[in-house]
């Protein structure tokens, strides 16, 4: 039996998160104040000692670089999932527009699908495979929202409807384990990043 633990990180905020506009693949960049509160933060010491990977997207590998991550390997298996059509606008918009048909895909759970996009099941199919294939040990991801939710939900058994169970902070390394017998596993949330100097691990 495989089995290893890995840690998610949600990359910083873009100006697209302040307009609370879905960015979904969207390569949108962080704000410069974001990169500069990076800067000062680290990773707890056990996470700086493993392998890291990022989402393909800017914002991914910009929060890397801040973080001070070195020899980050970009994963099209940890991109954000697909919004299609839906990419740039807001989901409060979306709602007033759609009414019952928007309320009827969020209530379908794993399967809510955007417009041209992919759903939550998908986007925890490719992750998935990334993890079977791993032969590695403990590893790292800077990765997004959709992604680490999908992963979560998947290791704690919550179906995506209604509130999540638990609060994550997006700032916060979240850690899973991985059983090639049984399967995701819930191991630590809410790991606070460091200011820069900080021995904590």
């Amino acid at each position: 039996m495989r089995n290893f633990h890995f840690a998610l990180l949600r990359h910083g905020i873009t100006a697209w998160n302040t307009e609370k506009r879905i960015q979904g693949q969207s390569d949108i960049s962080l704000l410069p104040e974001t990169i500069d509160e990076y800067g000062r933060l680290q990773l707890p010491e056990k996470w700086r000692k493993v392998p890291w990977r990022v989402s393909p997207l800017i914002r991914t590998i910009q929060t890397a670089v801040s973080l001070s991550i070195e020899g980050v390997a970009p994963d099209e298996h940890w991109i954000e999932m697909n919004w299609g059509d839906w990419e740039g606008k807001k989901l409060s918009d979306l709602r007033r527009q759609l009414g019952p048909r928007m309320q009827e895909n969020e209530d379908r759970g794993w399967d809510f699908r955007p417009e041209g996009g992919e759903s939550p099941r998908e986007v925890l199919s490719r992750v998935e495979a990334a993890l079977s294939g791993h032969r590695d040990g403990d590893f790292g991801v800077v990765t997004h929202k959709g992604v680490i939710r999908a992963v979560y939900a998947a290791a704690s058994g919550w179906d995506m409807m209604g509130k999540i169970p638990d609060r994550l902070d997006w700032k916060s390394i979240h850690v899973f384990s991985w059983s090639s017998d049984d399967g995701l596993g819930v191991v630590d949330l809410n790991c606070r990043l460091l200011e820069r100097g900080g021995t904590t691990s």
